[in-house]
Order: structure tokens, then C-alpha cells, then sequence
């Protein structure tokens, strides 16, 4: 796998039990396997700390609500956001920063969003591609992502796509060229937690680039069964940023997802419908 996580690869161990496999995405690889986003924090101070705690090396950053964007659109910058200051949160020495397309609904606008945030970044293609399809539920509009999928990977971008959970979507997205297919595992923001193992498995076990559950989790236990389940890495905001307390959840996250890829290295025992006690009697 060129542009591929490891998933199927026989890991190196450490003493601790620590998986080593690195989560490799568009030839770059990452020790950790949690993304997380920037949006919802009371304040900068909870989110350089929680994303600190998360042990995140992936950062996303919605570009359309930073000033460079509203200056670009025509739009008046009220001053009052987080973002004039986010990319002082985020060195590029200690964070791989990845700009999404959040609150576009079009394909067009999406690869315009795209192309100002290579201008902001200093040539930087690496971006999260999602286009939206509903305001209610902020599902994906499948054909305008394919559209801009299409349209980026031509233009040089490194895409990772938000996606619905459909296997044969997942592929054609992957054919395109596009280097993470991320699908959602339940809504944006809802804390549902992982509706759809069963279309998530298939699209882990036909994947040839990394698989990252996309929206949805809603706890440190969704985060697990995500990675148990075979994904490659999980990205979120809300599940922390909304939490009691957003840095200690960061901290849950971070194990939760570590967790979780262990045990599917490891392989779970079989489900049996029967007792097979630990201590087999002896031979009568």
C-alpha cells in the first residue's frame, strides 16, 4: 500500500504493548491515530489544551470561517471567532494542519475553498474535502463529492473525503485518487456512536488507503469500537469539545483510540453462545 495505513500489516510491539504501525497517509506517517478539529471550545486556551491532551499530530481547521476566507468572499469579519488566532495554536513543527471545507454545498465552492487554502498555507494540498448535501442533518451530497473530488485530486490536492458509509461510494472515491476515505459512522455532532459497523467493515476490508470514521462518536467506548472494527483512525471535535470537561475527554479519546486499534491487532476471542470456563475440569 503506497498511500495506505497499516491495518493488515503485522505490527512491532513495544515492552508497554503499544502498536507501533504508524497511520500512514499520503506517504507521511503519524504515531497517533486520533484527528481532531478546532470549532466549539470556549475559548483558545480549552482547545490548545485539549488538542494537546488528545495527542492529535492531525489538526483540522475550517478555512471558510477564518478572516483570510472572509476577506476573500467579501464578508465582514465581526472579530469575535477563535480563528484570528488557531494557527498560532498549531505549529506546523508539532501539528500537520489539515483545512476542511466545512459549510460548503457545492462542489464549486468546495474546490474554491480548497485552492484559497493552499494560498493561505503557503502551497499546502493536504485538505479535507466534505461537501455537504442538508443542513438538518449535514449528510454528505454524494455526487457533488465525487465532482469535487475529481476536480482536486486533478488539481494536485491530497484529498481526504468525507463520505457517507456507502462501500461502493468509499471505492469510486478511492479511484478518483483521493488518499483517506472517511466515512461517517452517524451524523455530525449527534454522539450517536457507531450506527453502521456492518457498510463500515466492508469498506476497511476493501480499502487500499486509510479508512478514518468521520462524525458520530460520541464517547471514549465509540472511539474504541471504531478502531476494533478495523479503521485506520477516528476524527473528532464535538465528542470533546462539547464534553463536561473537554481536556480530560481528549485524554479518554486518545487511549480509547490506542485501545482499540490493539485489540484489533490482537484479535478478539470467538463469541460462543455456551460457558468455556478459564479452568478446564479435570479428566474424570
Amino acid at each position: 500500500m503506497s498511500i495506505a495505513a497499516t491495518a493488515k500489516t503485522a505490527p512491532t510491539i513495544t515492552p508497554a504493548g503499544t502498536a507501533t504501525t504508524a497511520l500512514r497517509v499520503a506517504g507521511r506517517d503519524f504515531s497517533s491515530r486520533l484527528l481532531v478539529g478546532t470549532g466549539k471550545y470556549k475559548d483558545l486556551d480549552e482547545t490548545r489544551r485539549a488538542i494537546e491532551a488528545s495527542g492529535a499530530q492531525i489538526v483540522t481547521l475550517a478555512i471558510r470561517r477564518t478572516p483570510f476566507f472572509q476577506r476573500e468572499a467579501g464578508q465582514k469579519f465581526d472579530g469575535k471567532s477563535a480563528a484570528p488566532n488557531l494557527l498560532d495554536l498549531l505549529p506546523s513543527s508539532r501539528y500537520t494542519l489539515l483545512p476542511n471545507t466545512a459549510g460548503c454545498y457545492t462542489a464549486e465552492d468546495a474546490v474554491r475553498t480548497c485552492r484559497l487554502a493552499r494560498e493561505l498555507l503557503d502551497g499546502h494540498t493536504l485538505v479535507k474535502l466534505e461537501v455537504l448535501g442538508d443542513a438538518k442533518t449535514l449528510f454528505p451530497d454524494v455526487s457533488a463529492t465525487l465532482v469535487a473530488a475529481e476536480q482536486l485530486v486533478k488539481d494536485g490536492f491530497q484529498v481526504m473525503v468525507y463520505t457517507s458509509d456507502d462501500p461502493i461510494v468509499a471505492r469510486r472515491l478511492e479511484q478518483i485518487g483521493c488518499v483517506a476515505v472517511m466515512p461517517l459512522a452517524a451524523p455530525i455532532g449527534s454522539g450517536l456512536g457507531i450506527q453502521n459497523r456492518y457498510n463500515i467493515m466492508e469498506i476497511v476490508e476493501n480499502a487500499k488507503v486509510p479508512v478514518i470514521v468521520d462524525a458520530g462518536v460520541g464517547t471514549a467506548s465509540d472511539a474504541s469500537i471504531a478502531m476494533e472494527l478495523g479503521c485506520d483512525g477516528v476524527l473528532m471535535n464535538t465528542a470533546i469539545a462539547e464534553a463536561r470537561d473537554p481536556v480530560l475527554m481528549a485524554s479518554a479519546m486518545r487511549h480509547a483510540v490506542i485501545a482499540g486499534r490493539e485489540a484489533f491487532l490482537a484479535g478478539r476471542m470467538p463469541r460462543r453462545r455456551y460457558a468455556s470456563p478459564s479452568s478446564p475440569p479435570a479428566d474424570r
